[in-house]
């Protein structure tokens, strides 16, 4: 389904079996009082701030089942469900779609709310919720602007980390995060390694390519060209909408893939047989398609944002931040099981990028699993590959941790011993449920449906068979996959593999159910 209205497709409504139903967004004020401000990583500090997040699922009585979900750059808080009240213009969107991983999450879904505590967070800077630039000073009484000051993704792990002190959540089950949320669930598990039992990082690696970096470039000056800008002072009057939509429309190419625009648009043009020889007028549906997406996204961000956002992902280094310009000494502080998923067609975070990161772990024996999918999604596919996501998803969730000596018996989503054999899929093809989304960011904003009908944003679109599963054992012993014949097969098939890495763990313990709100624990301050 399109960000800006009804698409045709069948959607999922709050009252489906499947659905996390309606929804509310939380609030908790943080750092003030005589917990004192949040030491920002940047210099300079701010206290308090106000985080808004949305919980699904209840939280068992020994605390040990929580699932952070970590969104990606224009994301919010609001990940599943309806929400049954949307506020103010920049919500608007949410009146016509659930919330943008609603595919994942819910009652019988990968990431199981009768099974979990799922939680997910606004981060410092953003505008939907959570302090950022569009949020009142309290010193000045108006609007923040550029005096907001300079956030990272270090802060922000920061901030996940406190809302679950407030929530009494010791340790979450699990981390998983696409794209800049992949980047969240990285730096919790390597800040806070005590306090994740397992990551998942999709879509995502240990920092942006120097090609990523100039994507955010072009798009911030875009921005701060736009006669509106005023010095990022523009609230009150006109937005620098026009920056805004530049911005975006670039940083929508490098959501998707050479492949996937072409299949979807290739070089037609929009609604005539010839062209008009005009400069500025649209003249092709790939033209067209960026406008959309452009009018479609200022509705429904702050370009002051936008800034910040992008800044935080392009200072964000693990190597450097942790192991001084080592990743594998980085990386030695994990202590979570880790999943890494790459997709063949993402130019933002390639699957060689995401490579070094995983030969990294295995050089630092860390319990990882790997798996490059197929697809011509690009970056966006870890929003449309909804069936293979689920799959991988709801095996790694599954597993609990091996124990010292054991290897893990997590499986690629069930691909291998115990999970169903994965299915033939045709370009285009859609399982009812399937998730609506390019990057993951608020809405999950979709291609057009193709012309017979199918959607890339379903479930389909590789034609693959899946993911073969491979596993090596905590001294890097190669062990044979539960079904080897198929696992050869798929590998001499040029399928998508997994290398997996064992470690120790604490055994799994899950408590069941949804439940009405979660009253957080200790003393609130007021913001």
């Amino acid at each position: 389904m399109s960000v800006d209205g009804d698409d045709g497709k069948p959607k999922e409504g709050p009252d489906s079996p499947g659905s996390a139903g309606w929804t509310r967004p939380r609030k908790m004020c943080l750092f003030g009082g005589s917990a004192g401000p949040l030491a920002l990583e940047a210099g300079g500090s701010i206290g308090p701030v106000e985080v808004e997040y949305e919980a699904y699922g209840e939280l068992g009585p020994e605390r040990d089942n929580a699932v952070v979900v970590c969104h990606a750059l224009t994301g919010d808080a609001h990940a599943a469900g309806w929400d049954a009240e949307p506020d103010g213009p920049l919500r608007e969107y949410r009146k016509r779609k659930p919330g943008w991983w609603d595919a994942m999450i819910g009652p019988g879904k990968a990431i199981d709310t009768s099974r979990f505590y799922v939680l997910c967070i606004n981060v410092l800077g953003s505008c939907y919720g959570s302090s950022g630039p569009s949020s009142v000073n309290p010193s000045t009484g108006r609007p923040w602007g550029l005096d907001f000051p300079i956030v990272t993704v270090g802060d922000w792990a920061r901030i996940q980390a406190a809302v679950m002190d407030r929530l009494g959540i010791g340790c979450a089950r699990a981390v998983i995060g696409g794209s800049m949320g992949g980047q969240i669930a990285l730096e919790l598990a390597l800040a806070f390694p005590e306090r994740v039992r397992a990551i998942g990082v999709l879509s995502a690696g240990h920092r942006l390519t120097s090609q990523g970096l100039a994507f955010n470039a072009v798009g911030r000056n875009a921005i701060v060209s736009d006669p509106d800008f005023n010095g990022g002072g523009y609230y009150g009057g006109e937005r620098p909408l026009k920056g805004l939509a530049v911005a975006r429309m670039m940083a929508q190419i490098t959501y998707l893939s050479e492949e996937s625009m072409g299949h979807k648009f290739g070089r037609r043009l929009r609604g005539k047989d010839s062209p008009d020889f005009t400069l500025t007028g649209i003249e092709f549906e790939m033209e067209s398609y960026l406008n959309h997406q452009a009018a479609s996204f200022v509705a429904r961000y702050d370009p002051n944002s936008y800034l910040y956002m992008t800044r935080a992902m392009d200072y964000y280094d693990a190597g450097i931040r942790w192991g001084d310009g080592d990743l594998k000494r980085a990386v030695e502080r994990i202590r979570a099981k880790t999943l890494v998923v790459s997709f063949s067609s993402d130019w933002l975070f390639p699957p060689e990028l995401c490579r070094q990161m995983v030969s990294a772990m295995c050089l630092a024996r860390l319990p990882v699993s790997y798996v490059n999918i197929p697809s011509r999604y690009g970056h966006d596919a870890f929003l449309v590959e909804t069936q293979v996501v689920d799959r991988l998803i709801r095996g790694f969730l599954k597993d609990p941790p091996a124990g010292a000596g054991q290897t893990s018996g997590f499986n690629a989503g069930g691909l291998g011993e115990g999970g169903p054999e994965p299915e033939s899929r045709e370009p285009g093809s859609r399982e009812p449920g399937g998730a609506a989304g390019t990057h993951g960011e608020g809405p999950g904003e979709r291609l057009p449906s193709d012309e017979n009908g199918g959607s890339p944003s379903g479930n389909g679109g590789s034609g693959r068979k899946g993911a073969a599963v491979l596993s090596r054992d905590g001294a890097g012993g190669r062990l044979e996959a539960p079904d080897s014949r198929t696992a050869r097969e798929d590998q001499t098939a040029g399928k998508a593999e997994t290398g997996q890495r064992d470690g120790n763990g604490a055994p799994d313990a899950m408590a069941p159910r949804q439940s009405p709100d979660l009253k957080p624990a200790g003393n609130s301050t007021s913001c």
